[in-house]
């Protein structure tokens, strides 16, 4: 899941999604209006993930 709704504001890097057609874009995660992914343990950067405890 996402905590994003209508007036979020996020940021974006390069990279498509081959089955969706015009989708050039990728969200990152744990940037202003997004929050990371929970329960995250390894390749933790790429998802916004603080280290655990």
């Amino acid at each position: 899941g996402h905590n994003l709704q209508e007036h979020s504001v996020v940021m974006i890097r390069g990279g498509r999604v081959k089955d969706l057609p015009g989708v050039r874009y990728h969200i990152i995660r744990g940037v202003l209006d997004t929050q990371g992914v929970k329960n995250r343990k390894q390749r933790r950067s790429k998802y916004g993930a603080k280290r655990p405890k």
